[in-house]
């Protein structure tokens, strides 16, 4: 299942939204993608992959779960899941 596009353009105003903690963002991203993966990791475990979506305290990556080997993508049409990574508070910038 692929991520709309019109979700990818909701998500940014979500994350903001949605209440502080991390648990939280991941309940929102988790109503408003049915269907979809939705995984939080550390930001050192991803930071040298390239986020589809920054705001202040958050980087949003997608995923490509449609072959034996997981991906990093930034296509919403192949993604079949996000990753919800907290940027620690140096990098908040």
């Amino acid at each position: 299942m692929a991520i709309p596009s019109q979700a990818m353009s909701h998500l940014g105003a979500l994350l903001e939204a949605a209440g502080p903690s991390p648990a939280e963002k991941m309940a929102a991203l988790r109503a408003a993608l049915p269907g979809i993966s939705v995984t939080c990791c550390d930001f050192s475990d991803i930071d040298t992959e390239a986020p589809v979506l920054e705001t202040p305290r958050f980087n949003l990556y997608l995923i490509d779960t449609r072959e034996h080997c997981v991906k990093i993508t930034t296509q919403p049409e192949t993604a079949t899941g996000v990753i919800l990574a907290e940027k620690p508070p140096l990098a908040r910038g």
